[in-house]
């Protein structure tokens, strides 16, 4: 969301007087703390911007006014009797009896303090605030950048009509899978894994975040083997299947590992994101030709719990701009701690438009299966995603072939508005996923 500009006096720096225009970022807390909500708003705006625990020589009001950070808006929640984050300390007064309030806050902060640089904002709205003692709880749940942003990172390349395009499905999600064992396998016993993926229809598969550039399969060798068995299915059935080699790594070798992937003649490559960091994801962006599948490994540290880190709204917004065209949501349904309610959000944000575009496909994963198609679609209305099913597809009991196409017919189901077990009736595929994989409570 693009912010109005707000007309600021004029300042010593040479600016015209009247003709500025201040440009902020504003950042949404959910915080708690002992004391008032204003008064740990004000800590956090200050801790942020120019102000210290004590005032100091050159701290003056002009210097406030221009760089301070201000609070924009409050709003009280619920009241809680303990801390949420141990070290937090509570007013004096409040002799042993301290409750804690939660709230929602909007800090505005203004961009000429850090300009328009991913790692310098992160430093700013999710810095040291976390460490602050009058706060029991902080989380950063979402953020507004002004268009300089825009300017200076293009987001993602391809995002979903790219990926759409390169992969050639239209008019439904995209299925795909996780190469499993996750680890272990050498390039020629993976071989045959790919090969029958590929044969058998499947839009999309991936390495595992687990495996980079191993000893025991060298991302050179695998993206030879690979690359080989996905051309050869793609002259048997003219569909070539799109794979994410995982290239993490170091700077330079990101850079080798996109290039080895492009002149390959792959068509995607993926980075865990949080191992690499903002600014090496937006160093591959810059370089990259091909989409980015973007891995949120080590997510749960950031978000797991609901009073500290940083919310997905927030977080997918940075990762959109750094560059991703994919991006893991979780699962509804999945074997990680999240809810449905927050995967389906998870799900939206990424396809809410951000500068007018930086649309990126959600990829989902964790636990799914055939009949995970039907609940998903169910709760997003959407077809723009990359529906992952590791075990869902290669354990299935008709083998690879028979789980690709268990996971085309939930999705025929779900868009159909059809009952999972009515689709199964005459469909085998689908029958034996259900028989294997289905949870023990009723299937609809």
């Amino acid at each position: 969301m693009l912010l109005d500009s707000i007309a600021t006096p004029a300042s010593p720096s040479g600016e015209p007087a009247g003709t500025e225009q201040e440009q902020l970022v504003i950042a949404t807390y959910l915080i708690e703390t002992a004391f008032s909500l204003e008064a740990a708003a004000e800590v956090i705006a200050g801790e942020q911007s120019c102000g210290t625990f004590v005032d100091v020589p050159g701290e003056t009001a002009e210097l406030k006014a221009r760089h301070g950070a201000k609070v924009m808006d409050i709003q009280p929640l619920e009241t809680v009797d303990h801390p949420s984050l141990e070290g937090a300390t509570v007013p004096r007064s409040a002799k042993g009896k301290a409750r804690f309030q939660r709230g929602t806050v909007r800090i505005a902060f203004p961009l000429r303090n850090f300009g328009p640089s991913i790692p310098n904002l992160l430093t700013t709205v999710a810095g040291n605030l976390f460490e602050v003692q009058q706060l029991s709880g902080v989380r950063l749940i979402d953020l507004d950048l002004p268009a300089p942003f825009a300017e200076r990172y293009a987001g993602p390349a391809f995002g979903i009509e790219g990926t759409r395009r390169l992969a050639g499905v239209h008019g439904r999600p995209l299925i795909g899978t996780i190469i499993k064992p996750s680890v272990g396998l050498t390039v020629d016993q993976a071989r045959p894994l790919v090969r029958e993926l590929a044969m058998a229809g499947l839009d999309f598969a991936k390495d595992d975040e687990l495996n980079g550039n191993a000893p025991y399969a060298p991302l050179k060798d695998r993206v030879r083997g690979v690359m080989d068995e996905i051309n050869r299915a793609a002259d048997k059935t003219g569909k070539k299947m799109m794979y994410a080699f995982n290239i993490t790594g170091d700077i330079d070798e990101m850079r080798r590992g996109h290039d080895l992937v492009r002149d390959s003649g792959g068509t995607c490559v993926m980075v865990a994101i949080n191992s690499v960091g903002f600014a090496g994801l937006s160093y591959l962006r810059q370089h990259a030709e091909l989409p980015i599948h973007g891995h949120r490994a080590m997510y749960g540290a950031l978000a797991r719990c609901s009073m500290l880190g940083i919310g997905f709204t927030a977080y997918q917004k940075i990762c959109r701009l750094a560059g991703v065209d994919h991006l893991h949501v979780g699962g509804l349904d999945s074997k990680f701690y999240q809810s449905n309610a927050e995967v389906r959000q998870s799900i939206l944000d990424c396809l809410e438009p951000l500068f007018s575009g930086y649309r990126v496909m959600p990829a989902i994963s964790s636990a799914q299966w055939a009949g995970s198609a039907i609940e998903t679609y169910a709760q997003t209305k959407t077809i723009d995603v990359l529906h992952l099913a590791g075990g869902g597809i290669i354990a299935h009991p008709g083998g690879v072939a028979g789980g690709v196409r268990s996971m085309q017919q939930g999705w025929e189901a779900a868009m159909a508005g059809k009952g999972l077990l009515e689709y199964a009736a005459s469909r085998q595929e689908l029958r034996s996923a259900i028989q294997k994989f289905a949870p023990r409570q009723s299937t609809k």
